[in-house]
């Protein structure tokens, strides 16, 4: 798992290739394990495969967005607010598990955040994507995860770079040895 995890790397060019069924599947499963507070599975999710509207959810943001017109598949991540106060936690974690899914199956992805950010000085990102979609307003967009077939290399992660500084054994500031 870290060798996976080393070689995860946040991809933004995709190669003009649909992701087989399969795969899909198997992405959509590792949402659905994901585990959640109290096992509420306050997620929800819309696969979108169909470009044109990719493209339109490419617009979602004001900046940071516009590489989902380039991907072949999409995962929005939703979560039920008014349900569970941890919503944003458990998108997060689901998020998570369908990019580390994704590299498993030789798929590059990349998250793009929806919460808290916009699309014009009027709407926010969220409420683009709702309208987009048809998603109700009982749910949040998190997130949207672009995948496909990477069309970039990136240098894993290395290990010497690892900043345990930032790591601390029984108290703040105790030394991790």
């Amino acid at each position: 798992m870290l060798e996976l995890l080393k070689k995860r790397r946040s991809i933004r060019k995709f190669k003009d290739a649909d992701v087989e069924k399969e795969k899909v599947d198997k992405l959509v499963k590792a949402a659905l394990l994901s585990p959640s507070a109290k096992n509420l599975q306050d997620w929800e999710f819309v696969v979108v495969d169909d470009r044109e509207t990719l493209y339109k959810l490419s617009q979602a943001r004001e900046h940071g967005s516009t590489f989902l017109k380039g991907a072949p598949l999409g995962i929005v991540v939703l979560g039920e607010s008014e349900r569970n106060d941890v919503w944003i936690e458990d998108t997060s974690i689901a998020s998570v598990l369908i990019q580390v899914t994704a590299e498993s199956l030789g798929l590059g992805s990349c998250w793009i955040q929806m919460r808290n950010r916009q699309h014009n000085e009027d709407k926010t990102a969220g409420e683009y994507v709702r309208e987009i979609l048809g998603i109700p307003d009982n749910l949040e967009v998190a997130s949207i995860i672009a995948v496909g077939y990477p069309d970039e290399t990136k240098n894993p992660r290395s290990e010497n770079k690892l900043r345990y500084e930032k790591v601390f054994r029984n108290r703040y500031g105790g030394k991790y040895e």
